[in-house]
């Protein structure tokens, strides 16, 4: 009786020349230019790595195409991580040059208009929530796509090599899958699907099968070409492990540091920054740190401390009407909008405090890119200050003395090219005689506001318009007045008796 012989497992060094024979087979297979997505982090390195390591093995003469590294700054990543990409990026241009490989490197930033402050304390978008995530598209995936956008503008195609691995979690294995199966119909072969948001991009996946302990041993192995350490890479993420241990992976019951997630320490969309926290804990030179996750959980963490879920915390520091200024009802509440101006002012003042707490603790312990660090940027600063007295009139032109209270130093930004309509003094004045009465005084200077800006104009077309919407958005006495007008307005005679949600301009 013939018994079937159990197939042979390929080898791991097998099994890596498979992977960079199929990476130089795909290379040279057209003239379709390559983007590899790049964030620091062991996956993308590995891909990088491996893409380079079969250029490397090609003839000079075939190698007649552009592979793009792009790694997209949020302004807001965690400031070691961020260091390390920057420093990746000059270090991958560099080498790639010294060796005469087509690679070059772009470090992507999203529009000053789209980055978290500008939104956060400038337009007072509330702290990213899973029901209002207004900061993923903005500052990391349209920056990529627009440049993708060019790549495909320009050669009619794009191809998009990312780290993306089944292994990482069953949630990102079922996305994977499902796209596949979406694309099955219009694979161009096994291992390219065509990417389905973005026309023209094909996506290749080489290390999707991988596990983390995979990712890790190929890193430890093989010498990084662009000149970085994977060992302070590894290093890295065992710093950002609570237990502080990063070992690879011999058995099911021996933890791995593959869960490691670095991102925005700003970010509200995880209960707590887990490897921030890490990194403060098991790294002595990393304490300068601290003032940003401070900040992070008592000025922008939404979340009781209880972790009950019934209230959040910054409800109250929040405007009763939405941004546009219209009433949301919702389980028989208003359902609160943008950050108040009070809140506002607290929260760059509070920013800028602990930039300035970061910057010396550098220098106490001679940190230089601690003693460096820019937490927001002046162009942030000043497209802030333009939104304020431009778009929300808040013409008291604040900025600048918040500025001094919190770094102690002149605020170096523009000045303004016309006066404003009122002095400090007159303001207060105003203030004062509006008795304190908060949604009088905002009327009265917005609609002063209004008239100052359209005094200007050889045509006062839509001055009637700016000014009704102003009356309309401060038609309440308060928030009470405002959620009975509501339920009016709704329909709702006994609100307790309901349970629904009605928009009402």
């Amino acid at each position: 009786m013939n018994v079937k012989e159990k197939p042979v497992e390929p080898t791991w060094a097998e099994r890596l020349n498979a992977i960079e024979e199929e990476v130089g087979e795909l290379y040279l297979m057209d003239s379709v230019p390559w983007v590899l997505g790049y964030s620091g982090g062991k996956d993308s390195t590995a891909v990088v790595q491996l893409v380079w390591n079969a250029l490397a093995k090609i003839d000079p003469k075939k190698l007649k195409k552009t592979v793009h590294v792009i790694s997209t700054d949020t302004l807001v990543e965690n400031p070691v991580v961020a260091k390390w990409v920057t420093s990746s990026l000059k270090r991958i241009e560099d080498a790639a040059q010294k060796e005469k490989l087509p690679i070059a490197s772009h470090r992507l930033m999203p529009r000053v208009e789209d980055s978290f402050w500008t939104n956060l304390i400038g337009k007072g978008y509330p702290a990213p929530r899973h029901k209002f995530r207004w900061c993923t598209e903005r500052m990391k995936i349209d920056p990529s796509n627009a440049f993708i956008h060019k790549i495909v503008k320009k050669n009619g195609q794009a191809m998009l090599a990312l780290g993306t691995r089944k292994a990482e979690s069953s949630t990102r294995h079922a996305v994977m899958n499902r796209i596949r199966k979406q694309a099955e119909k219009y694979s161009l072969q096994e291992r390219i699907n065509p990417n389905l948001s973005l026309p023209g991009t094909n996506v290749y996946t080489p290390i999707e099968d991988w596990s983390n302990d995979e990712v890790w041993m190929y890193l430890m192995e093989n010498k990084n070409p662009w000149g970085h350490d994977n060992k302070a890479l590894l290093n890295m993420y065992q710093g950002a492990s609570p237990d502080g241990e990063c070992p690879l992976v011999v058995d099911t019951s021996t933890p791995s540091c593959g869960d490691s997630r670095f991102g925005c320490w700003v970010c509200t969309l995880v209960d707590k920054d887990k490897s921030m926290s890490a990194m403060i804990q098991n790294r002595d030179e990393s304490d300068w740190m601290l003032p940003l996750l401070e900040f992070r959980n008592n000025y922008l963490d939404f979340r009781p401390a209880d972790g009950s879920k019934e209230e959040q915390t910054d409800r109250e520091r929040r405007d009763f009407r939405r941004i546009n200024g219209s009433l949301t009802l919702h389980r028989d509440r208003l359902v609160h909008g943008p950050y108040t101006q009070e809140s506002r002012k607290e929260l760059l003042f509070e920013l800028l405090k602990a930039q300035k707490i970061v910057r010396e603790l550098g220098e106490e312990n001679n940190v230089e890119h601690a003693a460096n660090l820019e937490l927001i940027t002046m162009n942030e600063i000043e497209e802030i200050r333009r939104i304020w007295i431009e778009e929300k009139h808040e013409i008291e032109d604040l900025l600048p003395s918040i500025y001094k209270d919190a770094t102690g130093e002149k605020y170096p930004g523009k000045e303004l090219k016309e006066n404003l309509l009122f002095s400090k003094d007159d303001l207060q004045l105003l203030d004062k005689t509006c008795e304190d009465d908060r949604m009088q005084y905002e009327t009265i200077r917005n609609l002063l506001d209004l008239e100052r800006r359209y005094r200007t104009k050889a045509r006062r077309s839509g001055l009637l318009e700016d000014i009704e919407k102003t009356l309309k958005r401060s038609y309440f006495e308060n928030e009470e007045d405002a959620l009975e007008w509501a339920f009016k307005k709704a329909g709702k005679n006994n609100p307790e008796s309901e349970d629904a949600e009605a928009s009402v301009a």
